[in-house]
């Protein structure tokens, strides 16, 4: 077993996108026309109502998720009919789904994920308190436990990368098999950081970032040290806010108002720029979003940090195609569920459609859609997809008896259900 040193672990992902409205003062009153409109012919156009032929069980506390042509439901423990929490697969076919096995559950937190890989069931939540996280295996084909171990699994091409949130104590980073949970490579905990980047298949990079001394970028399949550079010489030791975009390290000094950008294979400086209060960063197409703690983002040139455009309107940045972004709204009065979208161009930042406020799916396997349901009425869900490039909501889909707390798959729907469970819809 190779051992290899990164340092201590720290929980520390961005943020969700706010779930506000958007802001209405000052907005044009043909605006409000138009999306009265729009609204009008998004209703027109749905297709047919299709009720929920299959409905799988699961009381107020139960959760759903997809994988595949198969849906896992996480039931919460009965102690007064002594029943512990359970696992339950269903595969849904053309006709009824059918309950494929149950198994119980360790433990009695809420479960964050389930997915498949590589014929095993992984299911990832809380054991005790906010930050206590277990991750535990399952055969896909018999529902028997094979391992359980604590931290969080990320999926890191074959393997998975486990890692433990600080505050349980300092231990290591360990990549591990899926099919027995075989220890591969590990990390020692030590008093410093470690950044996780995401690419197609998983986490793919680790970045140790030290107090002082040299940061250094390690592959996530390895444990191989892929670069290392002492990033400030003979500067005092000190933890700084790091984080992790569009193939860069950016680390935020000076009171959280400059932010030097690293090229992550090199670790080479790239460039500085004045960004106060700079919350997080994500690609948004061919260019870098810098999203401000108080509201608004910048738009960048990854190669030289030079400021594109800037709008105090937008929170964050969903998806991009065809030189569009579909973006997340900022300020305003939080009044339902919901989010607002925009369309915006991105060379410019200038707004080409406002799609008015929808609750995002979430998915548990993404193909590069996004969809958004909305509640149109007696308990159905206007199902769309959101496609920056077409600039438009295009309706896939109404959902009768659904009534919000959906996920979805590739291939597969599944949302709370008026009788109290979850109804499943096949993607049209």
């Amino acid at each position: 077993m190779t051992v290899i040193d990164l340092g201590e672990l720290r929980e520390d992902a961005p943020p969700d996108p706010p779930r506000r409205r958007p802001r209405a003062a000052g907005r044009p009153f043909r605006s409000v026309v138009v999306l009265l409109v729009a609204l009008v012919t998004l209703a027109a156009a749905a297709p047919p109502a299709r009720p929920a032929g299959r409905t799988l069980a699961g009381g107020p506390g139960a959760a759903a998720f997809v994988s595949g042509d198969r849906v896992y439901v996480v039931e919460p423990a009965d102690p007064q009919g002594g029943v512990s929490r359970q696992l339950v697969a269903y595969r849904a076919g053309s006709g009824p789904p059918r309950t494929l096995w149950r198994t119980p559950l360790p433990g009695a937190g809420a479960a964050t994920s389930v997915w498949e890989q590589d014929g095993t069931v992984l299911l990832v939540g809380r054991t005790a308190g906010d930050f206590v996280y277990e991750t535990v295996a399952f055969d896909a084909r018999t529902g028997r436990m094979t391992w359980v171990q604590p931290g969080v699994g990320f999926p890191a091409g074959e393997a998975l990368l486990m890692q433990v949130p600080e505050v349980t104590g300092r231990q290591p980073i360990r990549r591990v098999a899926v099919s027995d949970g075989r220890t591969l490579w590990s990390t020692p905990g030590t008093p410093d950081d470690v950044e996780l980047s995401f690419g197609p298949s998983g986490v793919d990079r680790l970045v140790y970032l030290p107090a002082s001394g040299e940061t250094a970028v390690y592959d996530a399949v390895s444990g191989t040290r892929l670069v290392a550079r002492d990033l400030r010489p003979g500067d005092l030791p000190t933890r700084q806010r790091t984080l992790l975009a569009a193939g860069m390290l950016l680390v935020i000094g000076d009171a959280g108002s400059i932010v030097t950008a690293y090229d992550l294979d090199t670790l080479q400086r790239r460039w500085t720029a004045a960004l106060p209060l700079v919350g997080y960063a994500q690609p948004c197409g061919s260019l870098l979003c810098a999203i401000r703690q108080t509201g608004g983002m910048w738009a960048l040139d990854p190669a030289t940090g030079a400021v594109r455009w800037t709008d105090d309107r937008w929170a964050g940045t969903a998806s991009a195609a065809d030189g569009r972004l579909l973006v997340t709204m900022g300020a305003g009065p939080d009044t339902g569920s919901g989010i607002g979208l925009a369309v915006i161009e991105e060379a410019t930042g200038r707004l080409v459609a406002d799609l008015g406020v929808w609750d995002v799916v979430q998915q548990d396997e993404y193909d590069g859609r996004l969809f958004g349901v909305r509640r149109i009425r007696n308990s159905r869900q206007l199902l769309v997809e959101l496609d920056p490039a077409t600039g438009r909501p295009e309706v896939r889909d109404v959902l009768v008896g659904a009534v919000g707390d959906c996920r979805m798959g590739a291939k597969l729907v599944v949302c709370r259900h008026t009788d109290g469970g979850f109804g499943l819809w096949r993607l049209p």
